[in-house]
């Protein structure tokens, strides 16, 4: 009993597994999680070490050495590179792609708690992380402060409004931007530490010995028990500045009548502390909050509930503050739902429209339209058992499953109906249309299922994303192909009416299928006939449209119009934070005045960590009004991209704003490397470094001049002045000063030092000692004095030299050895390929020893093209093993996957007529391609096999004349349909277009093309092997072996009416036997007897050709031929007698569906 006869014969138990689906797959949907990515753990570990103060060659000698000789024997590892700045060192891991990442975790965590021993004193603890593309801020808040006072700007933030937004539900953590901690910070006076004879580590040291709490135990009697604690701590800047210097050089001050107070030399002042960063939002000062969700939680929920929560707080702020939202991520996640939700009701409505005019039939159409929420709906509870979001890969794998839901459906019903349309009742048609089409809708559907079976063999980045892709697509298949044949047969069973046309349209389109449909059939006759001169013409179109890849452009993936864009600013190294902030207020008040800006938010210093270091960086966050509120640009008299808006505020801030140079960043391109997020990036590396400084100016200058690329830059900074100071060693030991003393009071007096922590309102806080700040920082020097070991103060200059000289900025490491990294961003129009292409042509050009290695987004490039290629090919080796397995037949699936060529041809032809890339998306389409064009060449396929059997004397141009005229309506129905289905995307223009756009153009002109070649190809090619098959030999051989030892179910053929004399194969329930019918047939309705038609039939048991299942028979070989001829002569007789006959329907008019059934 075929599946669809056991729903058929129990109709509720369809109807409720249909509502299974409906229901569990909306429970499914409300409880997945939303996001923009995957969510997906990169292999990759960030340790972040700080020591205040510290040069970038210290930092590598000092910090970043000793960790990495520790990592270096942690399992796994690919590279590891490391930046070191002034002040701060960070070090990423990068692992093989299948590392389990949280192990990975553990064992850095392990090798950098062992090297911590041999870090210097002074080192914050190192802070370790892993990345994720998916773990960013999902909304950028911005708290302005109209009062200018950053104190307590930054202590309201850390304090009371951060802890209100960690408590709303999916928030993860909380990023405060531009933050800086307060402090209290301790100044010194050079001037009066030199009239009262104190040294800086005099301050320093009855600090330490005052400014102290120190738990005294516990105490109890018989009857109380009590906590005792030394309350030795200052609460405030008074406390201190009333303490008591008591000592000098390490000896008491013997003097009770001239008490030496802090404020005696210098001030306490509770403050911020050494701040390296200003912050502005739309021009007023401001704190950036960056929401960051939990994984796995929805991002549109969190971002809709931290809004509500700021609408609460809004209210309670303190007079002059405000919060305003600077960068909603979420915005553009629920456009792009809204946009594919808005794409899948146009392709419902227009494939509804379709299945209509084609079928002319409601109830029909009403048919295929119910298999789209069953499959959809019923994918939801495959992602939330997986543990899938709905992102971007999840959504375009239901999107696209749309288009294989209603082919699946159309398939079964439109052979349903076709029988329908001959007179049977919908009951008769169900049961024969769902049997006929059976084989064809399974071998369909697995050799889709086949196609996205290699993605889960594809390395890289990408295959992290691309699985989820697969996983979701291969689901719904099997969800279509269950409702094809189980719930669409019972519907069809149940309400599937067909009549005459009777509207003007209807009669039209009626009238018009007819007549394509005999000229379909003679020009099929006509290639038949010139089959060679066909082939040879597909051939040379094919290899034509294969050579315009060549002229298409490829990129990793296609920009997005978000609303939003980074610029980086640089300025000359060494310039200071003031000027840096003066130049960042020009290019603000352009952006500002420009209609197409909505918000600024701009960073001084840039956002991280790097100390005074950054001082000549800056970083601007740019959002752009949404699409359609940007108003008509004067120039181009339309509305402006932010891709071109991007272009043009290059070249504008490049004529008016002198001194800065502007780099563009695109954060729709983030996400799928873990580089900086530019197109373009590679790493120069070789033994020496002012080799690869050359090397790196070259490159620079030839990048620009290709035309190909721009914003170029790299992370190679030298030129930052430095002033160094190097102790004297035979003045300094004639003075009794050591080198380190020399050291720690430079430290101390100049970079601050951190001498213990203060307790305010219940949060810890540094304490830092410093020199006060002099107009020229160089004058600071001229006043430094040291303590020797005779207690007396010696100036600095007595004992070191002190010069300037410039230093690097930063020092970058890849895999222990110094490297530069590069990067720029594509010109207008350019292809991320050739960009790439001309770089490592100029690596060849490299002295001996140096080389360039890929990174970022670039290494992401390649090896996602390589891995798609590769899923290609084996996708194409799995889908011919399938289809050998389901056909028996070597031949066969060849013929069926001529159509892939033609398919490939039209995505080409497509992409290059609209403009588009070759991208991730369109290589999205053309793997989905290569399973729905297999569909029409199952079908041909299928049916011509199926004639054939009928009858064995027919030859293969016989079998597809009459096999493909009759398949020609379901083909060009579920080929319209599916392009139909994709117009809405290939059309669209808002959220997430420039993702739908490739994949949906790639897949309508793939299908297009194939579909009208394949109903000529196809069929020359199934007749040009036909001498070379040996099918029928080889299944009449086998039926002829089984029915030797009796296994054989019959020899007739199906869809041979046999007739019920009780020779031969009998039935083994006659009352319940169906026999299918072929077309031939139905033509002589009217004339056929009512005969019984039988296909479940019992094993032949003829004594003559078996005797018992342990004896075999003794006749010869040619005896038992003869026989099985004979018995097959019989056969045809019968069949002639039979001939025109139709299944007999019993004598009654029980109208109850189950006595009918």
């Amino acid at each position: 009993m075929r599946i669809s006869d056991v729903s058929i014969r129990n109709a509720v138990f369809s109807w409720m597994l249909f509502g299974a689906f409906i229901i569990f797959g909306a429970i499914s949907f409300f409880r997945l999680g939303v996001s923009q990515l995957p969510d997906v753990d990169f292999p990759v570990v960030n340790v972040s070490i700080t020591l205040l103060g510290a040069a970038p060659e210290i930092m590598e000698t000092s910090v970043v050495d000793p960790v990495e000789d520790a990592l270096s024997s942690v399992e796994g590892v690919e590279r590891i590179s490391s930046v070191s700045k002034t002040g701060i060192a960070n070090i990423t891991i990068e692992f093989e792609l299948d590392r389990n990442i949280d192990v990975a975790l553990q064992e850095v965590q392990t090798k950098v708690a062992q090297a911590q021993r041999l870090l210097p004193a002074a080192v914050d603890p190192p802070i370790i992380t892993k990345t994720n593309p998916d773990d960013q801020p999902i909304l950028w808040l911005a708290l302005m402060y109209e009062k200018n006072d950053p104190y307590f700007l930054m202590t309201y933030a850390k304090d009371y409004l951060k802890d209100r937004f960690t408590m709303v539900s999916g928030v993860g953590d909380i990023i405060l931007g531009g933050y800086t901690d307060p402090a209290m910070r301790v100044w010194v006076n050079a001037d009066k530490l030199k009239r009262k004879n104190i040294a800086v580590n005099d301050v320093m040291a009855s600090i330490t010995a005052q400014h102290t709490e120190v738990p005294g135990g516990f105490i109890q009697n018989p009857k109380n028990a009590y906590n005792v604690r030394t309350l030795g701590e200052f609460k405030d800047a008074k406390g201190f500045d009333n303490m008591i210097i008591n000592k000098r050089a390490g000896m008491v001050i013997q003097d009770p009548f001239n008490t030496i107070r802090l404020k005696d030399v210098g001030f306490a002042q509770e403050s911020l502390a050494e701040v390296y960063r200003i912050s502005r939002f739309d021009g007023v000062m401001a704190l950036g909050l960056g929401i960051k969700k939990q994984i796995g939680s929805n991002a549109v929920a969190v971002a809709n509930a931290v809004k509500e929560q700021m609408k609460t707080i809004q209210d309670t702020l303190p007079e002059g503050m405000k919060l305003g939202i600077n960068f909603d991520s979420s915005r553009y996640i629920e456009q792009s739902i809204h946009e594919m939700i808005k794409h899948l009701i146009l392709a419902v409505i227009l494939t509804s429209i379709v299945c209509w005019v084609f079928l002319g039939s409601f109830t029909a159409t009403l048919n295929v339209l119910l298999a789209i929420p069953t499959s959809i709906m019923g994918a939801f509870i495959g992602l939330y058992f997986f543990g899938f979001t709905l992102n971007t890969f999840t959504l375009l794998g239901l999107t696209l499953a749309i288009g294989i839901v209603v082919d699946d459906a159309i398939m079964v019903l439109e052979n349903i109906f076709r029988y329908n349309e001959k007179g049977l009742r919908p009951i008769e048609s169900a049961i024969i249309g769902a049997r006929e089409i059976t084989f064809a809708a399974l071998a369909a559907s697995i050799a889709i299922i086949a196609i996205f079976l290699p993605v889960a063999f594809m390395k890289g980045v990408i295959g992290k994303f691309f699985l989820q892709y697969g996983i979701t697509i291969s689901f719904a298949v099997m969800l279509s192909l269950l409702e094809s044949l189980t719930i669409t047969p019972m519907r069809c069973s149940s309400f599937v009416h067909t009549g005459h046309r009777t509207t003007r349209i209807g009669k039209a389109f009626e009238t018009f299928m007819e007549k394509w449909k005999e000229f379909y059939s003679k020009s099929l006759n006509w290639t038949l006939a010139h089959r060679w001169p066909v082939l040879g013409i597909s051939v040379a179109f094919v290899a034509v449209s294969f050579a315009t890849v060549g002229g298409l452009n490829k990129e990793m993936t296609p920009t997005q119009d978000q609303s939003l864009f980074i610029m980086r600013l640089f300025l000359p190294i060494g310039t200071s934070l003031a000027s840096s902030d003066q130049k960042t207020r020009e290019i603000e008040k352009w952006m500002r005045s420009q209609p197409e800006v909505k918000h600024v938010y701009a960073s001084v210093g840039g956002l991280g960590s790097g100390g005074g270091s950054d001082a000549n960086t800056g970083m601007m966050f740019i959002t752009l009004k949404d699409k359609g509120e940007r108003g008509t640009n004067k120039e181009l008299g339309r509305e402006v991209s932010q891709q071109e808006f991007m272009s043009y505020a290059r070249k504008e801030l490049a004529k008016n704003v002198k001194g800065v140079q502007v780099f563009m960043m695109d954060p729709s391109s983030r996400g799928f490397s873990t580089g900086k997020g530019y197109p373009i990036e590679f790493i120069l590396q070789g033994p020496d470094w002012a080799k690869l400084e050359e090397i790196n100016n070259k490159f620079k200058e030839d990048m620009k001049k290709s035309g190909l690329m721009v914003d170029v830059d790299s992370d190679y900074l030298a030129g930052m002045p430095e002033i160094q100071v190097t102790p004297s060693r035979d003045r300094a030991a004639r003075r009794g000063v050591s080198a380190e003393d020399i050291g720690v009071t430079v430290q101390a007096m100049i970079g601050g030092v951190k001498n213990g922590q203060y307790t305010k309102d219940g949060h810890r806080y540094d304490v830092y000692v410093q020199l006060q700040k002099s107009k020229d920082p160089r004058d600071e020097f001229s006043k430094l004095l040291i303590a020797n070991d005779r207690n007396n103060l010696i100036p600095i200059s007595q004992v070191a030299d002190i010069e300037q000289r410039s230093s690097l900025q930063q020092v970058t490491r890849v895999n222990r050895q110094r490297a530069i990294t590069m990067y720029a961003n594509l010109a207008s129009g350019a292809s991320q390929q050739k960009a790439l292409d001309f770089v490592f042509a100029k690596a060849k050009e490299l002295p001996e020893g140096y080389s360039i290695a890929q990174s970022g987004a670039a290494k992401t490039f390649r090896e996602s093209f390589d891995s798609l290629l590769f899923a290609l090919a084996l996708g194409i080796i799995v889908a011919y093993m399938v289809l050998a397995s389901q056909f028996n037949s070597f031949l066969d699936p060849i013929t069926i996957l001529m159509a892939l060529p033609f398919s490939f041809s039209g995505a080409f032809f497509a992409l290059s007529l609209t403009g588009q890339t070759i991208n991730m998306y369109s290589m999205i389409g053309i793997l989905l391609l290569m399973g729905i064009v297999k569909k029409n060449s199952i079908l041909l396929i299928d049916f011509t096999n199926s004639v054939r059997d009928r009858g064995h004397n027919i030859t293969a141009e016989g079998a597809l004349k009459e096999a493909c005229p009759v398949r020609l309506r379901p083909i060009i129905m579920t080929s319209v349909a599916t392009i139909t289905a994709a117009l809405p995307s290939a059309l669209a223009s808002g959220a997430g277009s420039e993702t739908f756009k490739p994949m949906a153009i790639t897949l309508i002109g793939g299908v297009l093309v194939s579909t009208m070649l394949t109903l000529y190809v196809v069929p020359v090619v199934y007749s040009l092997s036909d001498r070379f098959r040996r099918r029928d030999r080889r299944q009449e051989d086998v039926r002829e072996a089984f029915l030797q030892v009796g296994e054989a179910t019959s020899i007739t053929p199906e869809g041979v009416p046999v007739l019920n004399n009780g020779e031969g194969p009998q039935p083994t329930k006659p009352e319940q036997s169906l026999q299918v019918k072929s077309d031939e047939y139905f033509k002589q309705e009217q004339q056929m007897p009512e005969i019984e038609q039988n296909v479940d039939v019992q094993p032949v048991a003829d004594e003559k050709r078996v005797a018992d299942d342990k004896n075999i028979p003794s006749d010869s070989n040619q005896d038992i031929r003869d026989r099985a001829r004979e018995a097959r002569r019989q056969a045809r007789a019968q069949r002639r007698e039979a001939k025109g006959s139709m299944i007999s329907q019993k004598p009654h008019r029980d109208r109850d569906r189950d006595r009918d059934i």
